[in-house]
């Protein structure tokens, strides 16, 4: 099987759309991840994949807690997850003609609350996590972050958002 062939199998796996919020001192920050899933039950436990240049890991090393926003699958949580998507760092893009050193602080006009880790919980999710890292592992290009769960809730029933419904794929 051609690297090509995997790579058009691993687009076409289902995954969640999540928004993290990390915080590092007062500064919060949000990224969207698909790459999320529980790891355990006892303790409960979830496993976050991270780039591992993501301002949001270097947020999560630096404070240790982070928290998982769920969507719902409409066109609106699309729309939200779609300002997301851009890197913190503007020079993480290739072929960017604007200035690297621009950042983009994506909870801006935002409405979100602050969870009690200090992690940005977004108005519009539909459920909610936070959490503490527990362990870091390197995953080739991507670090593994294995976190317990401190507190959630599930603000309204939904469906949530993926990347079947959006029609957006990652898969690395």
């Amino acid at each position: 099987m051609s690297a090509d062939e995997i790579g058009r199998v691993l687009d076409a796996l289902p995954y969640g759309l999540y928004i993290i919020g990390s915080r590092a001192d007062e500064d919060v920050n949000g990224m969207m991840a698909d790459w999320v899933m529980q790891a355990s039950f006892r303790p409960r436990l979830i496993a976050v994949a991270l780039e591992n240049d993501a301002r949001t890991l270097q947020n999560i090393r630096t404070s240790n807690v982070f928290s998982v926003n769920a969507l719902p699958q409409d066109h609106g949580a699309m729309e939200l997850a779609a300002k997301f998507a851009q890197p913190y760092f503007e020079g993480k893009v290739k072929g960017r003609t604007r200035v690297p050193a621009e950042s983009h602080h994506k909870l801006v006009d935002i409405p979100h609350a602050v969870a009690a880790n200090g992690c940005p919980i977004l108005d519009a999710a539909m459920a909610w996590l936070t959490c503490e890292a527990e362990q870091f592992v390197q995953s080739g290009d991507h670090t593994l972050v294995i976190a317990s769960v401190l507190d959630g809730r599930i603000v309204r029933d939904a469906e949530p958002l993926t990347s079947s419904y959006t029609g957006w794929s990652y898969s690395g």
